[in-house]
């Protein structure tokens, strides 16, 4: 991504536990894209039941409301993962980081007791800039 948008990891803290960085500035006007949470739903509404399948369509999902936007991964600025308990968190940072390649954009990880449906097990909110 150009300079419009700068991700970092302030000196004086502890490294990121995983593939994102502690802030993002944008530094220049452009378009903001709020991405509503995203589950692993298909387009005829089914889940699968297995946790990875969930998570690559919650990332498709993702994906697609970024491509219609006219933007990728790259211009994610933040991104909200919730997750429901005893899920294998290393499987999910591997097939995440499937979608978002060099990108590493501000993250929070929540651990939450259920989500709206309860065959659910994931849902990803983001928030993303292209500069004008």
């Amino acid at each position: 991504m150009t300079n419009a948008l700068h991700t970092f990891n302030p000196t004086g803290m502890a490294t990121p536990s995983g593939p994102y960085s502690q802030g993002a500035l944008s530094r220049e006007p452009g378009q903001w894209l709020h991405i509503a949470g995203q589950v692993g739903v298909d387009a005829d509404g089914r889940h699968p039941d297995d946790f990875q399948q969930q998570v690559a369509l919650t990332w498709a999902n993702v994906t697609r409301v970024l491509e219609a936007a006219g933007m990728s991964a790259a211009n994610l600025v933040k991104t909200t993962t919730y997750v429901v308990p005893d899920q294998d968190l290393a499987a999910m940072n591997e097939v995440r980081m499937g979608y978002l390649g060099d990108a590493r954009p501000a993250s929070t990880l929540l651990v939450v007791h259920a989500l709206a449906h309860p065959g659910w097990r994931i849902e990803v909110e983001a928030l993303a800039f292209k500069p004008a």
